[in-house]
């Protein structure tokens, strides 16, 4: 299965067009929340292209600047080595080190857009200048190899959450894919107590359901589970089960809710069906352990005859790998929330839980609140 960076890279389909028909877009009282703008938001997993892909042209990096500021987000977790990428040869390591210099390099060049986020008072920075934080991490262990002491060098080249598992089994324990279900290994059971020593955040997203409960176990701080649903409404493996919800939010975590397909078993969901994911986590976990994790591009995603073709067939791939549960057709479904695909969605979301009785304190919390309570407690 391509992961996001793999398909919306080739498709080459972020754009700052993309609007779709008013009649499949859930509309609010207002299309916007009024304290959005002074509120910190963070996506716990997206992409920006100019920070990921070498040799982007100047108009497509021009279109994806004008999305970030068009935003409002405060800060995102960004993929600098998704799953697979480096550790087991000497070639792949060099290869996640270049991809760290590169994100670096980009964001230092459009400094009046990005911030690169090291500790807590970078996402209360970022968010007062009106700038993009960028929180690099690893969508996988894969990095590490072999070799826990990497664990401080990647801390110290600006590495600050790392994702244990991807979907397949690697050194640390089982993704989410894997008919087994071994949970963590005695060498994962290291990295997580390196991973706290170096204060870089755990990230149990794309995990199975032993690796997650014995993820949260073992961490003696709070982990992310950074882009997931909940298995309660779609029991579909992508998703967390109530039990490791209320254990992750036991030791003060958070989960950040996904904006793709995994949201329902028979259709493309859209805003409504995300919100009863978030208002389902709140029920379990507790208004202080939701948040958002778009897994998608910042930028939103123009829906060309190309893009349309290349999705259709990706979709096709994923369902056919069993992603999506038995019996499902790819038709009609997207990697994003389709009435949610505008650049500031975090804000029409914001506005659509306003409408539905929540407090301004509540919708501040999921929007990037308690994903920022969560990385301060672990980088101190």
């Amino acid at each position: 299965m391509p992961d996001r960076r793999d398909f919306l890279l080739a498709a080459g389909a972020a754009a700052l067009s993309g609007a779709l028909s008013p009649t499949t877009r859930v509309h609010a009282a207002s299309e916007h929340w009024p304290p959005y703008r002074d509120t910190l938001s963070i996506d716990g997993e997206s992409g920006v292209r100019v920070l990921e892909e070498e040799g982007l042209d100047a108009a497509a990096a021009a279109k994806e600047l004008a999305a970030v500021r068009a935003s409002g987000l405060g800060a995102t977790l960004l993929q600098v080595a998704g799953s697979g990428a480096g550790g087991l040869t000497e070639a792949g390591f060099e290869d996640t080190k270049k991809r760290i210099a590169f994100c670096k390099k980009m964001v230092a060049a459009h400094e009046d857009v990005f911030l690169l986020v090291g500790e807590k008072a970078d996402l209360g920075r970022a968010q007062r200048e009106h700038r993009l934080g960028v929180i690099m991490r690893f969508q996988d262990a894969s990095p590490i190899g072999i070799d826990v002491d990497r664990i401080a060098l990647y801390r110290e080249l600006g590495i600050r959450v790392i994702q244990l598992t991807h979907n397949n089994r690697n050194l640390v324990g089982d993704g989410l894919m894997e008919p087994g279900n071994a949970g963590l290994s005695n060498f994962g059971h290291a990295v997580v107590e390196q991973l706290n020593a170096q204060k870089i955040v755990v990230d149990l997203a794309h995990g199975s359901q032993r690796t997650m409960k014995e993820g949260i176990e073992a961490s003696k701080a709070p982990v992310l589970i950074s882009h997931a649903g909940c298995r309660a409404l779609a029991d579909l493996p992508r998703n967390v089960g109530d039990d490791e919800l209320r254990a992750m939010a036991e030791r003060g975590g958070a989960i950040g809710i996904i904006f793709w397909p995994y949201l329902r078993t028979d259709r493309q969901p859209t805003a409504i069906d995300l919100i009863a994911h978030i208002e389902h986590a709140i029920k379990v976990c507790g208004e202080d352990h939701v948040g958002l994790g778009t897994d998608g591009y910042l930028a939103p995603t123009e829906r060309t005859p190309q893009f349309e073709k290349e999705n259709r067939a990706t979709l096709e791939e994923t369902v056919a790998g069993g992603f999506f549960g038995p019996r499902r057709s790819a038709e009609g479904l997207y990697m994003f929330i389709t009435d949610l695909n505008v650049a500031d969605r975090f804000d029409r979301l914001a506005a659509m839980l306003s409408a539905r009785g929540h407090s301004d304190a509540r919708i501040a919390k999921i929007l990037g609140g308690n994903f920022a309570r969560v990385m301060g407690d672990v980088w101190g």
